[in-house]
């Protein structure tokens, strides 16, 4: 029997669906991540659909994203944003707060929590 798949130990797209809003919802309600949500569009319906549509695909899904916009270029495309620690850490917060209330398997939201840390240092464009 072959190794599932990250979108299939996620639980599918449903489940990745529900993470992104979530993270979202958190951008939205915590006062502590406002400089990161500063640098969002007011309405986060188009953020929403395209870190869904990344994730599906990045999780082993149909690639939604790379199918609508092209190779993710995450670096290249988050540039224009200063980000550094603060942001990267305001972005975690969120998506750890998400993940917490996940019903993913507990190594699985591990292991995305890694994931999640490298893909997020990485954007990091400036200092501090």
């Amino acid at each position: 029997m072959a190794p599932q798949s990250l979108i299939e130990q996620i639980g599918g797209e449903s489940v990745i669906r529900i993470l992104v809003d979530k993270f979202y919802d958190y951008m939205d309600q915590l006062p502590e991540v406002e400089v990161i949500r500063k640098l969002h569009q007011e309405d986060l319906t188009e953020a929403r659909e395209k870190l869904f549509e990344f994730l599906v695909g990045w999780s082993g899904g149909p690639p939604l994203y790379i199918s609508k916009y092209g190779h993710p270029r995450l670096r290249m495309r988050h540039m224009p944003f200063p980000i550094g620690e603060k942001e990267r850490d305001q972005w975690m917060l969120c998506m750890r707060k998400a993940l917490e209330d996940s019903e993913i398997d507990p190594s699985v939201k591990a292991r995305l929590d890694g994931q999640f840390l490298h893909i997020a240092d990485f954007m990091k464009n400036i200092d501090g």
